[in-house]
């Protein structure tokens, strides 16, 4: 397993972690604002965790897309990036 996979591994299971320890906090009934702060912790370890994955990306297959001969592969690659942003924008 290389660093990186392993780090995002590790991630996931620190984040897996702290959903469980929420899930235990709504079940012990644990004050709203406390649950409030730990799920906007697993949302910014999420969004660590994709702006890794989205870095590994464009540094390895939309790097070798748009340095590639395939034009059809690289307007892939642009789209379904565009798209990616998309569906998160509209969240």
């Amino acid at each position: 397993m290389t660093n990186d996979k392993r780090d995002l591994m590790n991630r996931l299971k620190t984040i897996e972690g702290h959903v469980r320890g929420v899930q235990r906090m709504v079940e012990d009934d644990v004050y709203c604002i406390d649950i409030l702060k730990q799920t906007q912790a697993i949302q910014r370890a999420l969004d660590k965790f994709n702006s890794l994955i989205l870095a590994g990306h464009l540094n390895g297959c939309v790097t070798t897309a748009i340095r590639g001969e395939d034009p059809q592969e690289r307007e892939r690659v642009v789209t379904e990036l565009l798209q990616v942003f998309e569906a998160t924008s509209n969240l």
